[in-house]
């Protein structure tokens, strides 16, 4: 048995955090796929990076150029063919996890971050444009997004909410999760095939916090080495008491309500999971999150680390108490984590707008050039 089907029993599913048109063709996404890989997601920062620097582009891209004067839908029709692929060679995961599993994801533009009608009808148009029951259109956890996911829930979208950092957002997730079934349902339309994740972002929470005990440790040379001793353990306290949170809402009166008309539960998402730090153990991320109802997704490295020494347990509810005094010692020594949540959301948004952005002008340029030989 393969790692990633000891996952599943696990009741966790590993998603490929990456696309790249030269796998999709080659059967090496196939591969995957067959070897437990259950979905795939995408976003801006990972679409520039392929289009950019893969040749398997190049000649459609050639030819998008010369007919079509639009940057924009240059890229569109690009990433939207490979979301295709892949959700094609996902399907037969779709249904045979009864539409729990089997998903690929694409991101609304990032300048509509804060626009909660432009994000609305982009996610509509977008699901439209791909036309594949199992993908989910990304949707960030900005505070207009969060009016944004409660709609197009309602409207019967899949919906991956992305850019989660801080609890109290992920608790604003949750209710609009639940307020767009509730609002599908007294309309009268089936809630049994809507399916949602709430990606948490996990590797940045660390490499913020862990910037500020530096500054801490530096202005206290007196306690630097006990400082130091919390660094890389905010994400992990983070997501399992997210987890907690999770497990906590799915439950009861009202959400029983939504089952018996056949809900799916919005699964928490273990997002940004490679690790910044090279002193950190590779699967710092993975192996402490495992357990039922999760997906990690993984760009390939981590995905490799996983398959060649990972080890299996379930761990994602084990030591809150840890956790709860990890975060309570922080909150002790002066870090403020809503202000770091708050700075990793913006800082977030703006690297899939610069990513996006870098990736518009090398479009341009790359007609510029054609057009110069033609």
């Amino acid at each position: 048995m393969s790692i990633l089907r000891e996952l599943q029993q696990h009741g966790q599913s590993v998603w490929l955090d990456y696309i790249e048109r030269g796998m999709v063709q080659s059967g090496e996404l196939a591969r995957l796929v067959e070897e437990g890989v259950t979905g795939v997601t995408s976003n801006p920062t990972i679409f520039q990076q392929a289009i950019s620097q893969s040749d398997a582009y190049q000649d459609e891209l050639a030819a998008l150029v010369r007919v079509e004067q639009d940057e924009k839908a240059i890229f569109e029709t690009l990433a939207i063919a490979d979301i295709q692929a892949a959700a094609d060679i996902l399907r037969p995961v779709y249904e045979s996890a009864q539409r729990r599993d089997g998903y690929v994801s694409i991101e609304v533009a990032p300048d509509l971050a804060y626009d909660t009608q432009g994000t609305v009808q982009e996610a509509k148009r977008l699901f439209a444009q791909v036309d594949r029951p199992n993908v989910m259109v990304k949707v960030p956890a900005t505070q207009a997004g969060i009016d944004a996911i409660r709609q197009l829930i309602a409207a019967g979208l899949n919906i991956n909410v992305t850019l989660i950092f801080s609890r109290e957002r992920y608790a604003a997730v949750r209710q609009a999760f639940l307020q767009g079934l509730e609002e599908r349902l007294a309309a009268g339309h089936p809630i049994d095939h809507v399916a949602s994740v709430a990606s948490f972002f996990v590797s940045r929470v660390d490499t913020n916090v862990d910037a500020r005990l530096e500054a801490l440790a530096k202005a206290h040379p007196d306690r630097a080495e006990s400082i130091r001793g919390w660094m890389g353990k905010a994400a992990v306290a983070n997501a399992k008491l997210a987890y907690r949170d999770f497990q906590q809402e799915f439950q009861g009166e009202r959400w029983e309500k939504l089952v018996a008309a056949g809900a799916q539960v919005q699964r928490p998402l273990w997002a940004s999971t490679s690790t910044k730090n090279p002193a950190y153990p590779d699967l710092l991320y993975v192996e402490p999150l495992i357990g039922p109802h999760t997906v990690n997704t993984m760009p390939p490295k981590t995905l490799d680390a996983l398959r060649d020494h990972g080890r299996v347990a379930r761990t994602v509810d084990q030591d809150l108490d840890q956790a709860e005094a990890t975060m309570a010692e922080l909150a002790r020594l002066g870090i403020d984590f809503q202000e770091v949540t708050e700075e990793l959301e913006r800082e977030g948004v703006q690297k899939f707008a610069d990513s996006y952005n870098e990736l518009l002008d090398a479009i341009a340029q790359r007609r510029k050039e054609l057009l110069a030989v033609s």
